[in-house]
């Protein structure tokens, strides 16, 4: 395990403290000029549960696997679908503050990957949408889309970031995201619909093949 953290930081865009988490891969320090992929969190986790899921653990498996190094970055949103809520904007936060807190610790934010799962894949999605460019690859585990939402809407914005889109056979979701990936502009560049339900077991499962795909999407 490498340089694990999780700090309060007070969030303007929130209105409020809330927990920053970030996890550098064992054998690069305090993480230098890494590129960054931010952790968007589903309904029922926060940032403060990160260390416990084990993503730490996943990201130094993957550079010991030979993937390029980058750290994960991530903060609470709770449960408003990383979108505006009046003077609440999580979205805003991960977009604008998430990466300055990122550069503050000497971070390489020009290189900018996410992953979400289940609402925050929705929420990964919708903030790559709602800013094309600001990252170069989206990892949506199981994520909770509906035909005619704000994904499917926006999906043509996503042109040019690469999407990586897994689901269960056994999750209630997988229809919708087996057609959101229809829809997209351009096929999934990684991905996988295999057996699983729309817990952290079947995403556990999923996760050294979306580290594997955020490393390369970030490579130099």
């Amino acid at each position: 395990m490498g340089d694990e953290r999780l700090e309060r930081r007070e969030s303007a865009a929130r209105g409020r403290l809330v927990d920053f988490y970030t996890a550098v891969p064992a054998g690069h320090g305090a993480g230098r000029g890494l590129p960054v992929c931010i952790i968007l969190h589903g309904g029922s986790k926060t940032a403060a549960d990160f260390p416990a899921l084990g993503l730490g653990r996943f990201l130094t498996d993957a550079v010991r696997r030979g993937k390029p190094p980058f750290v994960l970055a991530g903060a609470t949103g709770d449960r408003l679908w990383w979108r505006p809520d009046g003077g609440d904007d999580p979205q805003r936060m991960a977009h604008e503050e998430v990466p300055r807190w990122c550069r503050e610790r000497g971070f390489d934010t020009s290189r900018i990957a996410l992953l979400g799962w289940s609402m925050g894949g929705y929420g990964s999605l919708l903030l790559a949408a709602a800013y094309p460019g600001f990252a170069r690859a989206v990892v949506a585990l199981s994520p909770a889309v509906r035909p005619g939402d704000e994904i499917f809407t926006a999906a043509g914005q996503l042109r040019g970031t690469k999407v990586g889109l897994w689901c269960g056979r056994q999750d209630g979701l997988l229809d919708y995201v087996r057609e959101l990936a229809r829809t997209l502009p351009e096929p999934p560049a990684a991905g996988s619909f295999t057996e699983g339900r729309h817990n952290f077991g079947y995403w556990s499962r999923c996760l050294p093949a979306g580290m594997d795909f955020v490393s390369e999407a970030l490579r130099r």
